[in-house]
């Protein structure tokens, strides 16, 4: 959601916030935007849209394009990708935000704000964009299509080379951005989305085989005592706890149960 034209800042998306139920309208309707492409390129697309932001209970049903499912509500397995397996063949991430502390980026953050630093996968630090695009990849399937400010495109751009993007804002700060209109947001995603998918065979995202070596710093001390007492978890700094994970979706899912921990009282 944070990646969302005329999101800018916490209130934005946080529920409860006259501005917030504005947004989600948004959120929808660039959802629906990437279905009308896909339906644009295979009319006959099984098509699944993941609410993926918080609680996963943003995106508005009524107001979602035709021709598709909407997978909302939690918890649930694989979080903001619920559903990924080997018989899907694409996925689209639309407004996405770039990793935890990325200069002059908008609401910038790594699967939790207020509990995780930075996350390593075999040594390399990934953000959303990354894991995801990598859990994608571990199915078979291909993630064609990012959507978000200008510094999650770039983003983007780095860590999934051929993949398309439509930039929807540009940001000036962690709490600014020139925005596109959102019907032309939309405008872009719909046309996006159609050439991604011809496109395809371009992308080369993250791959990772066999056990991944996951390494998460935290914020506060605390937290990474309290993911110390999962097994197999060690710590490796102050604030750095480490585990090797048996393949990737098992390090992905570790990462949200950090989390989790992380923010319970």
């Amino acid at each position: 959601m944070e990646g969302v034209a005329g999101v800018v800042a916490p209130d934005d998306i946080k529920p409860g916030h006259a501005e917030y139920e504005r947004n989600r309208q948004y959120m929808t309707d660039e959802a629906s935007a990437a279905v009308r492409g896909i339906l644009s390129f295979d009319p006959e697309a099984s098509i699944v849209v993941c609410d993926a932001h918080a609680a996963y209970r943003n995106l508005l049903p009524d107001r979602l394009a035709g021709g598709c499912r909407l997978l909302r509500g939690s918890p649930r397995t694989h979080g903001m990708l619920t559903g990924i397996d080997n018989d899907v063949d694409a996925v689209c991430l639309i407004g996405y935000h770039a990793k935890a502390g990325t200069h002059r980026s908008l609401l910038a953050h790594t699967m939790s704000g207020s509990t995780i630093a930075s996350v390593r996968c075999d040594g390399q630090e990934l953000g959303e964009i990354g894991l995801n695009a990598a859990l994608v990849a571990h199915f078979g399937a291909v993630p064609v299509l990012v959507t978000g400010d200008d510094t999650s495109v770039s983003e983007a751009d780095s860590i999934v080379p051929g993949v398309s993007t439509v930039t929807v804002k540009w940001a000036v700060g962690n709490r600014a951005a020139e925005n596109l209109h959102p019907a032309e947001s939309c405008r872009r995603i719909e046309a996006a989305a159609r050439t991604a998918l011809e496109s395809r065979d371009q992308v080369r995202p993250p791959q990772f085989t066999g056990t991944v070596d996951l390494e998460v710093d935290m914020l506060r001390p605390f937290m990474t005592e309290r993911a110390c007492q999962i097994p197999g978890v060690t710590r490796r700094g102050p604030l750095t706890i480490g585990f090797t994970a048996p393949d990737f979706p098992a390090a992905y899912d570790l990462i949200d149960i950090f989390a989790i921990l992380a923010a319970a009282a």
